[in-house]
């Protein structure tokens, strides 16, 4: 079909150019698999009856058969049958909980889980197995027909063709929620300020159904994130607009029209430039669908594809396993702790790059955490294997003691693990900014956020200080905890408990000593050049870095590609902290000179 919506070209914004292609190494498609929160269409009914509406729960006896005489049981099951929320409780019903057993429920996301856990509580006022045999239980779903339109030539902008869509639909279709799938907290963020600026528009006319516009991104404070599973009167329409968070894992209530921009942003590593960063890529064929079905959870709908059919029909079937995008490092770390040498030969259900690897094994013996033998390192290795964090993270936390610097280097560690500490309201913009630049230092980003967890708990965790300086609260809150965790690692392995009283030098030399393979220098063409590999780079808009003098020389955390390839979370360094703290990892010398050494190496 074609969908109600006008001519177009089909390229992302900040492209210069039409087209869906993009190289291998740098696809970062992947697929969130559970899909758990079940929208309840029958609520006149009890808990109890509501619960055997459900498509499981005619195979309840089947399943509990199954899990008291195998050892392993796969349950698949379409998105609404009751599989995330029936099964544990008939597991708990049947006895599997006693003697202080537990039944453990994982999600993807942390939206999903507290969903699942209100749903969970909401609905809640052995033999000899055969071991080598796993069994696998599909159930059926309770899903709607969904009808999918498509454009007849793409979009130039699918930003602007999302707010027109979203317009249209809400100007000419019956009654029914909205659903629109953006790549990031950016491009959210400025659809929810064009459809609000629209829907005062429309009020103005008299028209007299109203838009409730909610944003949707993993980043999004929790009690955020909840609202769209608030119902709103029949005088009012619900448009959610958000990233994949919403693709699986959740149900949303009420949604009938879905509008798919035909992009997804993943992470994804590139064993050539051994950079890890955030990509915007086009959705393959089961993510699509998948989005298309949030529209078919209560009554039939409709899914509007911002891309044509024949663009449809191009995309691959399914995304790219995580672990052949992914930055191999914890993997293997993990695999070594577990006793397994020969990683090479290791039966990986989706068998990763061999130069990815290759990559992974240089980066933890250039960290110190394996030996030339690709051994763990005892201590070190087997520590950093310890740690719940990335080895770059883990080596810098171990090294801190040393440094004299080991409570700075708690708190950056811990808020580096929170995404969007500082919030930035869209009706008040300059007003955020401004308290923002309170904490910032020209030092970087690290030492900044340092400053905000501080003040943080010099105001003894006070939400409404958090809320007068645009911090988020709860991101706030889940540092100091994630904090409290990796201090009890650091008490085991007993690494002194000091602070640098101030002085930023052996924090940032800290922060060097694990992330010295995440190091850059400034060009003379006004960008930054890697200097493992000499990839081009920019300091990201947010930094406190960005409008600043460019230091000469930086280490940043991650890099997120747009237009352009950006470092998030940059702090300027001295470079001879690099040959200090990294000799076995660089040289003194020219970049040329260097380059000429390697193809000599090569070429013997």
């Amino acid at each position: 079909m074609a969908a109600p919506v006008g001519p177009v070209k089909f390229w992302r914004p900040g492209t210069e150019g039409p087209g869906v292609s993009i190289s291998e190494e740098r696809q970062s498609l992947a697929e969130n698999s559970a899909t758990t929160v079940v929208y309840n269409p029958y609520a006149a009914l009890s808990i109890e009856q509501q619960r055997q509406k459900l498509p499981v729960f005619k195979l309840r006896n089947h399943i509990l058969y199954l899990v008291e005489n195998y050892q392993t049981v796969v349950i698949v099951g379409e998105t609404g049958c009751g599989k995330s929320t029936q099964i544990p409780q008939y597991l708990a019903e049947a006895g599997w909980t006693a003697e202080g057993r537990v039944v453990g429920v994982t999600q993807p996301r942390r939206v999903a889980a507290v969903t699942k856990f209100r749903d969970f509580f909401n609905q809640n006022e052995t033999s000899d197995p055969t071991r080598d045999t796993c069994v696998i239980l599909t159930v059926e779903g309770r899903t709607f027909p969904v009808d999918i339109f498509y454009l007849q030539s793409p979009v130039p902008d699918y930003i602007k063709s999302t707010v027109e869509t979203v317009m249209k639909i809400h100007q000419t279709e019956g009654d029914g929620d909205i659903l629109a799938f953006l790549t990031g907290q950016e491009e959210v963020e400025t659809v929810v300020s064009m459809l609000i600026e629209q829907a005062r528009a429309l009020g103005r006319t008299g028209m007299k159904r109203h838009l409730r516009v909610l944003p949707m991104y993993a980043g999004l404070p929790s009690f955020e994130q909840m609202k769209v599973f608030e119902r709103v009167s029949r005088s009012v329409r619900k448009v959610i607009v958000a990233t994949n968070v919403a693709e699986t894992s959740i149900t949303i209530s009420g949604i009938v029209y879905v509008i798919d921009c035909g992009f997804v942003k993943l992470r994804a590593y590139n064993p050539r430039t051994a950079i890890e960063c955030l990509v915007v890529v086009p959705v393959s064929q089961a993510s699509a669908n998948q989005r298309a079905g949030r529209g078919g959870r209560s009554r039939s709908g409709k899914c509007y594809r911002l891309y044509t059919e024949e663009a449809f029909d191009k995309l691959p079937q399914c995304t790219v396993p995580e672990m052949q995008r992914s930055n191999l490092a914890p993997v293997i770390l993990q695999l070594k702790a577990l006793g397994i040498d020969n990683v090479l030969r290791f039966h990986f259900m989706s068998p990763p790059p061999a130069q990815s690897m290759v990559q992974a094994l240089e980066l933890l013996y250039a960290l110190g955490g394996l030996d030339k033998d690709c051994r763990l390192t005892e201590p070190l290795g087997m520590r950093i294997a310890e740690f719940p964090l990335n080895p770059m993270f883990a080596k810098m936390l171990l090294e801190s003691g040393n440094f004299g610097c080991s409570q700075e280097i708690l708190s950056i560690a811990a808020m580096m693990q929170i995404q969007n500490i500082f919030v930035v309201p869209s009706n008040q913009k300059s007003q955020a900014m401004r308290v923002h630049r309170k904490f910032a230092v020209e030092e970087g980003d690290h030492l900044t956020m340092l400053n905000v967890y501080e003040a943080f708990i010099k105001h003894n965790k006070n939400s409404q200080w958090c809320q007068e300086h645009f911090l988020n609260y709860k991101g706030l809150v889940r540092a100091a905890t994630v904090r409290e965790q990796l201090k009890k690692l650091l008490v085991k392995f007993q690494v002194p408990k000091k602070s640098s009283e101030g002085d930023p030098d052996p924090v940032l030399r800290c922060l060097v000593s694990g992330f010295f393979a995440n190091a850059a220098r400034f060009h003379s063409t006004g960008a930054y050049r890697t200097i493992r590999d000499d990839h081009e780079l920019h300091i990201h808009p947010a930094s406190v870095l960005y409008a600043e003098k460019p230091p000469r020389w930086v280490i940043y955390n991650e890099v997120i590609q747009t237009s352009k390839y950006y470092m998030r979370d940059v702090t300027a360094i001295e470079s001879a902290w690099l040959l200090e703290l990294a000799p076995h990892f660089y040289q003194q010398g020219t970049h040329l000179s260097l380059k000429a050494k390697r193809a000599k190496v090569q070429d013997q």
